[in-house]
């Protein structure tokens, strides 16, 4: 749970709009001793800023990150895999911690495809910030109470998308389940698919919640709190994506 907190708060501080602050407040220490240096530091960071807070620049940063999915997923596969996307802990309204929207998004996709395909389903996510219960848990009781559709596996000691991965292969190999359809969000299918064919599956990928925009309008040049943070998502999966890759070639 501690290495859990602290990786978060790195990526909070090398990520927007973590580290533009830190550029525009070091700009503003600057002022007196490199005064051409620090103005250019606060305007950099502003302007930055303003741009990333756009939704016209957030929907093309994920559009360009997020793999193309043409219709219903193709290939064969012997298991449905769907990773968590976050939980509201302690929810007023149910008395009790429930799964978060993004969550939600996932579970209604996988279990369209569950009802196409018939295939038994898994979900994973731990509980990394602590909780009674583990994220997939939660997925659990939401597929079967308000989906009406049965979950064969739930993985509940992952707390992130290498472990979801790993232990969600221990799981399958046991009954010699090799190929999937992985079921997350389009922005985090290239860090997810990375991560789960490493650890031994064939991924169909089963990808939802595109970037998509129906036309542009004025509003798409004027910045907002929901823009700012799809950018932050985009350099989060960057990054994490560039992680993975140097934890996984440290692993060979």
């Amino acid at each position: 749970m501690l290495s859990w907190q602290l990786t978060n708060a790195l990526a909070a501080l090398l990520l927007p709009p973590g580290i533009l602050i830190l550029f525009m407040a070091a700009g503003l220490l600057l002022c007196r001793a490199r005064p051409r240096l620090g103005l250019g530091l606060v305007a950099g960071g502003v302007a930055a800023l303003y741009a990333l807070s756009m939704p016209l620049t957030a929907n093309f940063l994920l559009a360009c990150w997020e793999s193309p999915q043409p219709g219903v997923p193709a290939g064969n596969a012997a298991a449905i895999v769907v990773l968590g996307g976050g939980r509201s802990y302690s929810a007023p309204e149910y008395g009790e911690d429930t799964v978060l929207g993004a969550t939600l998004v996932r579970l209604r996709y996988a279990a369209h495809l569950q009802r196409r395909t018939g295939y038994p389903v898994l979900v994973s996510g731990g509980s990394p910030e602590g909780g009674v219960r583990s994220e997939a848990e939660l997925m659990r009781r939401t597929l079967q109470n308000e989906f009406t559709i049965p979950v064969r596996w739930a993985e509940g000691a992952s707390n992130n998308t290498l472990q979801n991965a790993h232990l969600s292969y221990r799981v399958l190999a046991t009954e010699n389940i090799r190929s999937i359809l992985l079921v997350t969000h389009a922005w985090h299918m290239p860090r997810a698919r990375l991560a789960f064919e490493a650890a031994g599956f064939r991924v169909i990928p089963a990808a939802t919640g595109y970037s998509k925009r129906y036309r542009l309008t004025v509003l798409d040049f004027l910045p907002n709190a929901r823009a700012l943070r799809d950018s932050a998502l985009f350099f989060h999966e960057v990054l994490g994506t560039l992680w993975y890759r140097v934890q996984l070639l440290a692993m060979t």
